[in-house]
């Protein structure tokens, strides 16, 4: 067994599919069920007796610095999280990698999947019934991931948490130092790294229900499982948009982002009494496509 470190929460990125919501605040911080998103996977790691808890942060970094006073977290910053994936994330905390779980600050757990020692290093997942874009993976005879694949069919995939030991997080960051600079890993998120290294990274699969791990990425998705979200949107944006469309925030659905030259949020497209329409953030112009 290994005793568990620390935790990392993973909140650099601008979450731009999650548009608009994410463009006016980020991701991890809106509301779910009656709770911010963060707080509580912060709370459940507190509640496993994991203190030491490092949220690294980006995007609207400002917005997380509450969290230092009210939770005594420890805020680290990655500076490359516009051009670069994940994997700059993993390198702007390696000094906390040990007995270490990696979390994403956009889970919502039903129930607190955290505990205060491990017995494996393991990647959280969940079983897709017929197919699936998700990233899927397979075990050989003693339960070590041996192939991962993006899509599938009636496989268990990657969703949530996962937790890497002492002896993993070393060798990740081997790995991780010998590729960092070249220009082919800046756009590549750390489980594509991994994926490559499996004979080297050995990590088995964590099981969980269909209905434990919740992750969002657009507004429809949050609706279906926090159905207060169908009526009030928590968006400026949409609310403006819905007075002047003179309709309902529940009548504004499909919506979609789409970003501009330089790969940054540009606006939403999305569909209001069946007319599709096209908003910029810029210049706040709203047009019917």
């Amino acid at each position: 067994m290994y005793k568990v470190d620390n935790a990392v929460i993973m909140a650099a990125g601008t979450a731009s599919r999650f548009a608009p919501l994410s463009y006016e605040k980020p991701k991890a911080l809106i509301e779910v069920k009656g709770e911010i998103l963060l707080e509580r996977q912060i709370k459940q790691l507190q509640s496993a007796g994991i203190d030491e808890i490092i949220i690294v942060v980006g995007y609207k970094k400002e917005q997380f610095m509450y969290l230092k006073e009210k939770y005594g977290v420890i805020i680290v910053e990655n500076k490359d999280y516009l051009t670069r994936n994940n994997n700059s994330t993993i390198n702007a905390v390696r000094e906390y990698l040990g007995n270490t779980y990696i979390c994403s600050s956009d889970n919502y757990f039903t129930n607190n999947p955290f505990e205060s020692e491990v017995d494996e290093a393991y990647y959280a997942a969940v079983y897709a019934e017929g197919q699936t874009k998700e990233w899927c993976m397979t075990e050989d005879e003693n339960g070590y991931i041996n192939s991962v694949n993006i899509g599938g069919e009636n496989a268990w995939y990657m969703l949530g948490h996962t937790f890497w030991t002492r002896d993993f997080s070393k060798k990740f960051l081997e790995i991780l130092d010998r590729i960092y600079d070249l220009p082919e890993t800046a756009d590549l998120l750390w489980e594509a790294i991994y994926m490559k290294h499996l004979d080297e990274l050995k990590m088995k699969i964590r099981k969980y229900g269909s209905d434990f791990i919740f992750e969002f990425d657009t507004l429809d998705e949050l609706r279906e499982f926090d159905t207060s979200y169908i009526d009030d949107t928590r968006s400026e944006i949409l609310k403006n948009i819905a007075k002047v469309l003179a309709c309902s925030e529940k009548d504004i659905t499909d919506v979609k982002s789409f970003k501009d030259a330089d790969n940054s949020a540009a606006g939403i497209v999305f569909n209001a009494d069946g007319i599709q329409y096209r908003y910029n953030y810029q210049d706040q112009l709203l047009r019917r496509v």
